[in-house]
Order: structure tokens, then C-alpha cells, then sequence
């Protein structure tokens, strides 16, 4: 695999760097076309903030249902295999999901000792920050799902005991494939139990990346345009 080949027409890091950093110079100098242009696309970004941080807390409380369901099967010596393993996917998809949500709700470490200065050196100080965030979130986006597709291709599968039916992985692999393809797909599977693949709990980590760059980029227009913040509260002060 090559990393940066052409999209249509242009190459990987201009469309990840090159226009998110232009349009944040737009809305720095055209602050009210832009807050015009980002109005929609805002209430579109705050509905999938919040669905994000429903999905975590939906996976934090399958947490305590496995919990609860290892600790039955231990008193009823009944074998629960796999349970470690599906904890931990469980876990991993509530910290992922949840990083965009708590990102906008001051959930994340921000060391604002310098920003109480004064508040020009607040507002450059934070919008410098925030870019440098996004550039990092951006890569870590990037590479996250980069890693989702090359689990899948190296056919990768779980080292312990946990199965999932096959027409789960189906079901799930409709959705990056073609509709024209679903009939063939659904002729190939089965209902028997197979190895978890890797690449089925990475989904949820190439989704919380790709949405926590995403929140990244939108609070640093938003700081741009409404030179101010957008973070709610901040555990750190």
C-alpha cells in the first residue's frame, strides 16, 4: 500500500491539511460568510457529538452487563469464553466513541496556565494549540484506519476464545461493499461461530478517530470565527 496517492485528482494530505488550514484562515478574515457557510454543518456536528457520547455510554453499560454475566456463569460453574476479550472491545469502543463528546464537554487535560494571561495571548495561544491537535489527530485518524484495513486484509483474528456468528461479519461487511455485491456476500456466509477478527472491534477505533479530528478542526473554527472557545467547561484550570 502506498500512503498519500492521488484522490480525486489531488493527494491524501491536501484534502486532510492543506484545505482544512486554508479554510481556517478563511474564517478567520471572513468570519460572518463563514459562520453563514458552517450554521448548518454545526448542528449536523453537535447531533453526532452527542449520538457518539449515547453509543459510549451504550457500550459502558454492556461492560457491566458482561460483568454481571461472567460473575452468574462463575456461581453456576457454566464456561464463559471469551469474556475477557469482548470487556476489553467493549472498553475500547467506549473510550473511542467518547472522544469527540468529551473533547466538547472539557472532559480533555487542557493546561490553560499560560491562556489566563491576558486575552489576546489567550486566543492565539488556544487557536495554535488547537491546530497543532488537529494536524496530530488528523495522522492519528489517518493511520487508525489504515490499520482497520490492513487487519482485514491480513485476514488478522483474535488470540483468545471469543467467537462471533458469521453472519454478523456479513452484515457488517455490506457496508464497504457494493449493493451489487450483497447477494454473493450473503451466499458465501454461514451461521456457524468464528474467531473475532481484529478488524471488527477497530471499526470503532477508525470511527472515534476519524471524529475526534473532525471535532478538532470544528473548535478550531469555531475559536476563528467566534474568537472564543467553544469548549464548554475545563477539568484543568
Amino acid at each position: 500500500m502506498r500512503d498519500w496517492q492521488p484522490f480525486l485528482g489531488l493527494y491524501l494530505w491536501v484534502w486532510l491539511f492543506i484545505f482544512p488550514g486554508s479554510f481556517g484562515f478563511y474564517c478567520l478574515f471572513y468570519r460572518n460568510s463563514a459562520r453563514r457557510i458552517l450554521l448548518p454543518v454545526w448542528r449536523i456536528l453537535d447531533r453526532v457529538y452527542q449520538i457518539s457520547g449515547v453509543i459510549a455510554a451504550g457500550f459502558l453499560v454492556m461492560i457491566l452487563v458482561l460483568i454481571v454475566g461472567q460473575m452468574t456463569t462463575r456461581w453456576s460453574n457454566v464456561v464463559f469464553p471469551g469474556g475477557t476479550e469482548l470487556a476489553g472491545y467493549m472498553m475500547a469502543c467506549t473510550s473511542f466513541f467518547a472522544l469527540a463528546y468529551t473533547l466538547n464537554h472539557g472532559a480533555h487535560i487542557r493546561v490553560s496556565v499560560f491562556l489566563n494571561m491576558n486575552a489576546f495571548l489567550r486566543f492565539w495561544l488556544d487557536a495554535f494549540a488547537m491546530f497543532i491537535a488537529a494536524i496530530i489527530a488528523t495522522y492519528f485518524a489517518r493511520y487508525a484506519v489504515k490499520t482497520n484495513f490492513m487487519s482485514e486484509i491480513l485476514n488478522d483474528r483474535t488470540q483468545g476464545l471469543d467467537k462471533v456468528p458469521e453472519w454478523l461479519l456479513t452484515l457488517v461487511t455490506m457496508f464497504g461493499t457494493w449493493p451489487w455485491n450483497w447477494s454473493q456476500l450473503w451466499a458465501q456466509s454461514g451461521s456457524q461461530m468464528v474467531f473475532t477478527p481484529i478488524w471488527l472491534p477497530q471499526i470503532a477505533m477508525s470511527i472515534g478517530t476519524v471524529l475526534l479530528a473532525i471535532a478538532v478542526w470544528d473548535n478550531l473554527f469555531r475559536l476563528l470565527i467566534n474568537q472564543k472557545t467553544s469548549i464548554k467547561s475545563e477539568t484543568v484550570e
